[in-house]
């Protein structure tokens, strides 16, 4: 015990982090006490590295043997949940590190705790399109879509979703770009005029709009990140933190106040 002691902190999270296997098995003996044999079965070690492994935790005073089985102490279960909580800090961020310079300042300043409540979707080469069906997923459970700078690369694929939306009676506004707007009435010309004519579906247009689009649903936010110059989506970030929604109420009210009603008919003259 001693011996382990004149280490620093980061010589235990260095002993941890070193093997794959060791924040998860301690881990599981938070859950409830269990055998070695199914320590083993569970993180695919052989009895060998579970026995060493067991030991070593055993010195740190992270777990305790009752009968045959292990289980950990209270010291090892503030561990496990501190190296939890770090990993999925590194997970949001290593998510976020590619998107940074989108972020406007507001999110940026969130206070580091509630990056895990941030839900970061990124394209994959096997799947360029994941922050686009979020964003769909996200449509099929609200009862309500505020929209500030809809771009066409995330709102065409949804624009079925869009429509079965208004058909049920949801209230929908968005505000774009006179480029988005003209783009969608010039390619679904009857689809936008049985849409312009639906009292629950309000289109406005400003000029100057922020880089990242911004959606109040009903129970999240969400901010799409676009690359300048093809106008793709290259992330979608979606939470329910309070203070990212009074942000994003405020800056869409902001813009709302500028913006100008306009007609299909202005487009196709």
């Amino acid at each position: 015990m001693g011996t382990l002691n004149n280490g620093s902190p980061i010589d235990d999270i260095g002993y941890l982090s070193r093997s794959e296997h060791r924040i998860p098995m301690l881990v599981s003996l938070t859950d409830r006490p269990r055998s070695r044999s199914e320590l083993c079965e569970l993180n695919e070690v052989s009895s060998s590295t579970a026995r060493r492994t067991l030991s070593e935790f055993e010195d740190r005073t992270w777990v305790q043997k009752e009968g045959y089985q292990y289980v950990a102490t209270r010291l090892g279960e503030a561990i496990a949940t501190g190296m939890e909580d770090l990993i999925d800090l590194f997970e949001t961020e290593r998510k976020l590190r590619d998107i940074w310079h989108w972020l406007p300042d507001e999110v940026i300043e969130v206070p580091t705790e509630t990056w895990s409540e941030l839900t970061v979707t990124l394209p994959e080469p096997d799947s360029p399109y994941r922050p686009v069906n979020r964003f769909k997923s996200l449509l099929q459970q609200t009862n309500e879509v505020r929209y500030l700078r809809p771009e066409v690369a995330l709102m065409e694929p949804c624009f079925d979703a869009l429509l079965s939306l208004i058909d049920a009676g949801v209230d929908m506004t968005l505000i774009d770009r006179p480029s988005c707007h003209s783009y969608f009435i010039t390619t679904y010309p009857e689809r936008s005029l049985e849409m312009e004519k639906r009292d629950n579906f309000t289109v406005l247009e400003h000029d100057k709009l922020p880089q990242c689009g911004i959606g109040l649903l009903e129970t999240r936010v969400t901010i799409s990140c676009y690359e300048q110059d093809s106008g793709s989506v290259q992330a979608l970030i979606d939470t329910d933190v309070p203070a990212i929604r009074e942000w994003a109420e405020s800056t869409y009210a902001s813009f709302e106040i500028d913006a100008r009603p306009v007609t299909p008919e202005a487009y196709m003259e």
